[in-house]
């Protein structure tokens, strides 16, 4: 038997080329591929963390973000936790296609998933979505918003753990999106956050 208590789904979703791939593997491995290739279909790593004295296991679902894949991502949303929304912070097309993913998370995924919005490659000196862009698109949507870089190892770490964290005390009320165990309400969590603020540069906010 697995040394675990909790089993978190969670799935990162967005335009390809965004850095998915990049966050996940930063996390799960401590490493930054460079020339990282683009997903092909759906792929998947697990880590288990440790929080509040509980073993919890992420199984974290890395999906393609090419149209031609679209029809096998769906199919992961409906049974997630979690659901990531990634963007690049130096590319406006990734963050104007937001609202198209929204309406697949809305149409695919159950209405209690935890939602983020994650604005990634914040180490680049080419940005061209500020922060304050990202942060009032996630309050229209009711969403987490956090900066990172993958490539620098700022905000990864933090990005999953206060993830678990929030679909533990979910998972406690037993107020899950599905079978197994999830999240405290989005507004509850965004009003203890807010007072995170942001590093010019390299990402950090969490609302």
């Amino acid at each position: 038997m697995e040394d675990y208590k909790y089993l978190f789904k969670v799935v990162l979703v967005g335009n390809a080329g965004v850095g998915k791939t990049c966050l996940v593997r930063r996390f799960t491995q401590g490493l930054f591929p460079p020339g990282q290739g683009a997903t092909i279909g759906v792929d998947f790593m697990i880590k288990t963390v440790e929080i509040e004295g509980e073993k919890i296991k992420l199984q974290i679902w890395d999906t393609a973000g090419q149209e031609r894949f679209r029809s096998i991502t769906q199919s992961y949303y409906r049974s997630a936790h979690s659901l990531i929304l990634v963007y690049d912070v130096s590319n406006q097309p990734t963050f104007d296609c937001l609202p198209d993913w929204l309406r697949e998370i809305e149409e695919y995924a159950s209405p209690k998933v935890l939602r983020v919005l994650v604005g990634n490659k914040i180490d680049r000196d080419d940005p061209e979505i500020p922060p304050e862009v990202g942060e009032q698109f996630a309050a229209r949507h009711n969403m987490y918003f956090l900066q990172t870089s993958a490539k620098n190892c700022d905000n990864v770490d933090r990005l999953f753990t206060d993830i678990a964290h929030e679909l533990l005390q979910q998972a406690k009320t037993r107020d899950l999106p599905s079978e197994s165990h999830s999240v405290q309400s989005i507004s509850e969590l965004s009003g203890a956050t807010s007072a995170v603020k942001s590093n010019s540069g390299c990402c950090s906010k969490l609302y």
